[in-house]
């Protein structure tokens, strides 16, 4: 490796202590780095080119800007943890330094992860974790589902999930969807509180158009990774499928490392 990017959550100060930290480090070690704030994907693709690793210092919030700009151009991202849950970051802040030789020295293996791309109104947005069908007000929306050309049901519920593997342990299983391993590239249809239609989550194959059309009123949003959010018309439709892009990133624990930790981040600490 000879370039290094380093994206940080904004306004915290221990997160931009450490990316500076994390910058003298690597110029020790030969190798040239610029920082900059995760949240500013705008800014952070156009200091991408000649980047060999993005490292991204925040919870899985910060690290889902940094895949959304690295994923078009293949750029691995090495997950700092300064948040709480952290399912997709990989070493804690406290063991990033530390660990910096064996990242330039190009040890660890690469993971890839499935993304969505959502389409809607002409616009397609790519998504990380899950593209919602939501109703921003607290009332029931009429959301025809189709996969396809093939009309599956029509949900009366707070909204629709459509998550990735990546998004199967946030949104998506909170609302009872099942659990993904990460490489997986199954897609997940989950309705939030169905009251009328499939209550239970629907796994798809990645090649699986998926159809969202939602009746109602004034409200109505696409939001993508809860992160951006697109306003709908009533009849509007959003067409969900695989993106042709892939998040990458740089892992250091061992293959199995998901399955190890499952337990520990979803049902208590492992014994």
């Amino acid at each position: 490796m000879t370039r290094i990017g380093v994206l940080y959550r904004p306004f915290v100060e221990r997160a931009e202590v450490l990316a500076e930290s994390i910058q003298a480090q690597l110029a020790k070690l030969g190798i040239s780095s610029w920082l900059g704030s995760a949240w500013d994907e705008q800014e952070a693709t156009l200091r991408l080119p000649g980047t060999d690793l993005i490292i991204g210092i925040g919870g899985d919030g910060t690290i889902l800007h940094c895949a959304r700009v690295t994923a078009p151009s293949g750029i691995p991202v090495l997950g700092v943890k300064l948040g709480q849950l952290g399912f997709i970051t990989e070493v804690f802040d406290n063991q990033v330094e530390a660990l910096l030789p064996r990242v330039v020295r190009g040890e660890g293996w690469i993971e890839e992860r499935t993304m969505l791309a959502a389409t809607a109104n002409g616009e397609t947005l790519h998504a990380m974790n899950d593209a919602v069908v939501r109703c921003t007000a607290v009332r029931l929306v009429d959301v025809m589902f189709d996969v396809g050309d093939v009309h599956v049901t029509t949900y009366r519920a707070d909204g629709v999930i459509v998550a990735t593997a990546t998004g199967s342990t946030g949104y998506s299983l909170a609302a009872g969807g099942p659990v993904l391993v990460p490489e997986a590239t199954d897609l997940v249809v989950q309705p939030i509180c169905s009251h009328i239609g499939l209550r239970h989550g629907l796994v798809l194959p990645r090649h699986s158009i998926i159809g969202l059309r939602v009746n109602g009123g004034d409200g109505i949003v696409l939001s993508v990774d809860g992160q951006v959010e697109r306003p709908l018309r009533s009849g509007e439709r959003v067409t969900v499928t695989t993106s042709e892009h892939k998040a990458r990133f740089l892992r250091l624990r061992p293959r199995t490392y998901f399955v190890e930790s499952l337990h520990e981040k979803l049902g208590g600490t492992r014994t």
